[in-house]
């Protein structure tokens, strides 16, 4: 019996199941966690696992591809590039081989009643051939006498005190220079003018 009237509180019966939750104000059933699966409809860890397992293998499978393709386009480009490489020159070579020829003849030409003025001759036609080649095939020649001295295209062999001329000319050209397609294989070697 109470003191002052109160009502006596009732007592909880002591049961397994898990009290209501208290947000939602609806007992929480077993099982609707993370890892319910079908039986909340959504997918389980382990569906999500082996989706995610799923897509690395088709992920690895083209990246192994591409490595693939890659490899066989590098072989590709390297053997082209050999190739190349190797076949550059056939066309020179080819116009190179009427100089050859046109200098053989002129070695067989050259008995005892050749002259000299046959011979001049022989060499001046086979050189105005070879020149004729290498300008077709792009080559320049850089013959700089009288012309102000160009460190990129020359090479001062040495330096001579001149009143005649300006400062840094060429005076005297003793080795012509060379430029294939604008690009120089050969600085000429000159004499350079300084000051008297």
């Amino acid at each position: 019996m109470q003191e002052n009237g109160a009502s006596p509180r009732p007592e909880r019966a002591h049961t397994d199941e898990p009290a209501p939750s208290p947000d939602s104000g609806e007992p929480s059933a077993a099982g609707t966690g993370p890892e319910a699966g079908p039986a909340t409809g959504e997918p389980s860890v382990q569906d999500d696992l082996a989706t995610a397992q799923e897509e690395l293998a088709r992920h690895r499978d083209a990246m192994l591809r591409m490595q693939a393709e890659m490899e066989n386009l590098r072989k590709r480009l390297q053997r082209e590039v050999d190739k190349s490489r190797k076949f550059a020159l056939e066309r020179i070579m080819k116009d190179l081989l009427q100089v050859r020829d046109s200098m053989e003849r002129g070695l067989e030409m050259a008995d005892a009643s050749a002259t000299v003025e046959s011979l001049i001759e022989g060499e001046e036609l086979t050189l105005k051939m070879l020149v004729k080649v290498m300008e077709e095939h792009g080559l320049e020649v850089v013959d700089p006498a009288g012309e102000p001295f160009d460190p990129e295209l020359h090479e001062a062999m040495t330096v001579i005190p001149s009143k005649d001329v300006a400062e840094n000319t060429v005076l005297e050209v003793l080795q012509k220079g060379f430029k294939l397609h604008d690009r120089l294989i050969r600085p000429a070697r000159v004499i350079v003018s300084g000051k008297a």
